[in-house]
């Protein structure tokens, strides 16, 4: 029998290669710890929804968020109202304009801080503090080792670079905090200038001693 002109090519053609097997939780922890231990700051929009299960509602948020090591952080909201929360290595700072007041701790606990939030700033090891897993969709799940009320679990969507872009915190109550980055630039030099948060000198006050 005569080949057919399909039979030749298909006999020519080179074997596909083999698909890459997709990354181990380990793996893709590796990754989003290595990427955070590079980066020195971080600028970044974000959309942050909140579903209380309790209570049946949703309340979507967004905003910036800035983060320089060592110890600064800064998420400035504009929807559904502005509000400011800067941390400043013992130094915290919630300002909500509208209802004219600020709590401000200047003995602010940053181990307080949830590692969920933490390994933003370098401070976390994701492996020694959770367990690690897959959820669906390749994305990386994180168990805390030790009971944390706030923390149920953790899911990061990862970025082929290591780099987290988005993150779904559960916690005890099943409360869903989720947070979607876009637009994020990494060590572009942010100034300390930039985590300063100047309250207005008729602010009312609150917080420890006030």
């Amino acid at each position: 029998m005569v080949p057919t002109a399909l039979a030749l090519l298909l006999a020519a053609a080179p074997a596909a290669p083999a698909a890459a097997a997709p990354p181990t939780a380990e793996e893709l922890a590796r990754r989003v710890q290595a990427t955070y231990e590079r980066t020195r700051d971080l600028e970044a929009r974000f959309t942050q929804t909140y579903a209380y299960v309790g209570a049946g509602r949703r309340q979507v948020s967004r905003g910036t968020l800035k983060v320089k090591k060592p110890g600064m952080m800064r998420w400035d909201y504009e929807a559904p109202e502005p509000k400011v929360v800067a941390v400043t290595g013992r130094r915290l700072v919630q300002y909500e304009p509208e209802e004219r007041q600020a709590y401000v701790d200047e003995r602010f606990d940053a181990s307080a801080m949830s590692a969920a939030v933490t390994f933003l700033l370098g401070a976390g090891d994701l492996a020694r503090e959770f367990h690690l897993s897959l959820a669906d969709g390749g994305r990386l799940r994180l168990v805390p080792r030790e009971p944390d009320p706030r923390v149920a679990s953790v899911v990061l969507e990862v970025g082929p670079g290591g780099e987290v872009l988005g993150t779904t915190v559960t916690d005890g109550a099943g409360n869903e905090n989720r947070l979607a980055f876009e637009a994020v630039r990494r060590n572009a030099g942010l100034a300390d200038a930039a985590f300063e948060v100047k309250l207005p000198p008729d602010v009312r006050r609150l917080g420890p001693g006030k």
